[in-house]
Parts: structure tokens; C-alpha cells; sequence
């Protein structure tokens, strides 16, 4: 969960710059006009974003803290695999995010409802037989630590070999 924290943060800049590139290409002035277009526009670039890089193997965030995202068999992801994974990771939000438009809910309720479901996605977890989240089991993916690899070792700086 740590990893995925951290995630978010460096998707802000994601969200910061697709945000800007459309509302500079479509003339947005106001934050609500064209709204519904704005959020396919991202998840497109988030579709883009996490297949690119769970294709090469990982995020910047899962490189922080080694975490690779491989196929049942252990070979890295293709792209294909990657966006199915992608969809399949929607389960994190889209259930409290259509119970929220189904009942009209308050912004105060569909983050407690939003927050619970994130918790009780994360447990299930536990209840796989190699304690993997159920959206890597039904893409067919895995999450597995990765130790970098030994750094050699770093030679004094006043030692320069000509």
C-alpha cells in the first residue's frame, strides 16, 4: 500500500500535465466544462502510462520499492496483458464510485464508502492461495519483490585511472 501511495503522488504530476495539455488544446476556461471528455482523456493517459511501464516491468514507484509485476510464469508483461490489468485494477474504484452515482451520494459519503472498499479489496488478498490481489489473478499477472542488483563497489574519487 505504501507503493501505491506513493504512486499517487507521482501521478499528481501525471494528472497535472494531461490536465493542462487538454484544457489547453480544447480551450477549457472553466474546471466543469467538458468535464466528462477531460476524465476519459485521462483514463486513456493512465491506460497509456501504467501499460508502457508494467510492460518494462515496473513503475517508477514499484522500482522504489522492488516490486516487478510479471506474468504467472515470471516473464515480464506484454502490452496486451498490461492493459487487461489496467482494466482489471478499476476494481479498486468503480464499485463505490457507481454506488455513489446510483444513490447520490454526498462527497463525504463516497469517500467513506470509497475507503472502505479499498479496505476490504486489500484483505482479500489475504485469502488467495499466494496472497496476491484478485485483479492480478484474473489478469493473469503477479507481484513479486525484485532485490536490485548489487551496486559494485565505488572506487575514491582522488583514485582516477587515465
Amino acid at each position: 500500500m505504501a507503493c501505491w501511495t506513493y504512486e499517487g503522488m507521482l501521478l499528481f504530476g501525471v494528472v497535472f500535465l494531461a490536465g493542462y495539455l487538454f484544457s489547453t488544446l480544447t480551450q477549457t476556461r472553466h474546471a466543469l466544462d467538458n468535464r466528462h471528455l477531460q476524465q476519459f482523456f485521462l483514463f486513456v493517459v493512465f491506460g497509456i502510462y501504467f501499460t508502457w511501464l508494467w510492460s518494462k516491468g515496473q513503475t517508477l514507484a514499484m522500482k522504489t520499492w522492488h516490486i516487478r509485476v510479471v506474468d504467472r510464469q515470471g516473464r515480464p508483461l506484454t502490452q496486451g496483458r498490461a492493459l487487461v490489468r489496467y482494466l482489471f485494477c478499476w476494481v479498486w474504484l468503480l464499485p463505490p464510485l457507481g454506488a455513489s452515482a446510483v444513490f447520490s451520494l454526498r462527497p463525504g459519503e463516497v469517500t467513506l464508502i470509497t475507503l472502505g472498499w479499498v479496505t476490504v479489496w486489500a484483505i482479500l488478498a489475504r485469502f488467495h492461495p499466494d496472497r496476491q490481489f484478485w485483479h492480478d489473478a484474473m489478469a493473469g499477472t503477479r507481484l513479486i519483490h525484485q532485490e536490485p542488483p548489487p551496486r559494485p563497489p565505488r572506487k575514491p574519487f582522488w583514485t582516477k585511472k587515465k
